[in-house]
């Protein structure tokens, strides 16, 4: 198994519980969806695109591995998206980034019922 198969799997493991989860193909790669809105997104490269809350951007960034999400070479996708190294996702780490972004999925999702 690859390492991008291997951490799409991993994600099914951890969203198996999670209602109304769905995958599609985006960015060039496997997004998962929590009550249609994007979660995070598996990259070709075995990185991870997280959506987060804009107001803790800065904060996220300090995190080992954590580098502003760019849609193609230096065209940055703005406060909220968060490309996570492959390495820093490689154990725990994971979960703790799925944790952080289903915090603001759910966020949002409170705010428009």
């Amino acid at each position: 198994m690859t390492p991008r198969a291997d951490l799409i799997e991993r994600l099914r493991a951890l969203l198996a519980d999670e209602p109304s989860t769905r995958e599609v193909s985006v960015f060039g790669g496997r997004a998962f969806m929590v009550d249609d809105k994007m979660v995070v997104s598996v990259l070709k490269d075995g990185d991870l695109l997280v959506r987060v809350d804009a107001a803790r951007h800065d904060e996220l960034l300090r995190r080992p591995g954590a580098t502003q999400a760019e849609m193609g070479a230096g065209r940055t996708m703005g406060p909220g998206w968060i490309t996570v190294s492959a390495a820093s996702i490689a154990g725990d780490g994971l979960s703790s980034w799925l944790d952080v972004a289903l915090e603001h999925n759910r966020a949002t999702t409170t705010r428009r019922a």
